[in-house]
């Protein structure tokens, strides 16, 4: 059993009938995710998949008929917010939003409507969560992580692959990895899922990815620092970023002195974090 996702957990998609949510649909599937339903607007009552997986036109009914409680969300930015909303009211525990370019406006609206429910969201502009041998949620591949012992939770897409295939060569397997999205406004963040993470059995040992931009590393090393009692080795990317460019993700940006990658690897050290440069440097960190 994995943090979040586990092989019980009923999953829906909305926008199962697009591109990217048709193709990833067909690899959740493939890994093992039970994923029970599809919402597309206007197309309930159709079956996707070979008939494996039924659309609705709402999320209220798919919860209804199915019993859902995660949803992985594949729409287009401009429709991603009101996606989220209908997914948390209709009672959804837990929404992955893969979806990335949705306007700042519009998420702040979200995370303070979604604070205010029992929902718990990440992303938006995530790979989603990979509990190893169990399910996935979202883009992360199957094949680059086995089971194991080593929390990992990240702020970089790209970057999680890499230090999971690194991890996978060198023996070690993962309980859980949670990519918690690159924007600025984003559900749970580092903290939270460290907090899981030192609760779970499973896990060991816990890898942190960060970047520029924003305190998230900051916060998390002051959390580490008191609230931990599991080694952690992070990683953080751009120490060689422009002041005032945007790096890849909306989120990472060094605005004046805030956010480089320096102070959030001098804080990180501060609480005992042993600090990778690379991430085939990552595994060799760890304890045996």
């Amino acid at each position: 059993m994995g943090i979040l996702i586990n092989k019980n957990s009923k999953v829906l998609v909305q926008g199962i009938t697009g591109h990217e949510g048709l193709f990833h649909t067909q690899q959740m599937l493939d890994y093992g995710t039970h994923i029970v339903a599809g919402v597309t607007p206007g197309r309930g009552g159709e079956w996707v998949l070979d008939g494996k997986i039924p659309v609705f036109d709402s999320v209220r009914t798919a919860v209804e008929m199915t019993g859902a409680e995660v949803s992985a969300i594949f729409v287009p930015a401009r429709f991603a917010a009101d996606a989220m909303y209908e997914a948390s009211d209709a009672g959804i525990s837990l929404i992955v939003c893969i979806t990335e370019g949705i306007p700042i406006s519009d998420m702040m609206r979200v995370h303070e409507y979604i604070s205010r429910s029992d929902t718990l969201l990440i992303g938006p502009n995530t790979p989603g969560i990979l509990t190893p041998g169990e399910a996935k949620v979202g883009i992360i591949p199957g094949d680059i992580a086995v089971p194991g012992g080593i929390g990992v939770v990240s702020r970089s897409g790209t970057l999680t692959y890499e230090v999971l295939f690194a991890l996978k060569n060198a023996g070690y397997g993962v309980s859980t990895c949670v990519g918690v999205g690159g924007d600025p406004v984003e559900g749970m963040n580092f903290v939270e899922i460290l907090k899981l993470l030192e609760d779970d059995p499973r896990t060991e040992q816990v890898v942190l990815i960060g970047e520029i931009g924003g305190t998230e590393e900051e916060k998390a090393a002051d959390f580490i620092s008191r609230g931990m009692t599991k080694p952690v080795v992070a990683m953080v990317v751009g120490q060689t970023a422009p002041v005032g460019k945007r790096m890849g993700h909306a989120g990472a940006i060094v605005e004046s002195s805030l956010g480089n990658a320096q102070e959030k690897i001098t804080a990180l050290q501060k609480a005992a974090v042993k600090i990778a440069t690379f991430p085939e440097e990552v595994p060799s960190l760890l304890m045996r």
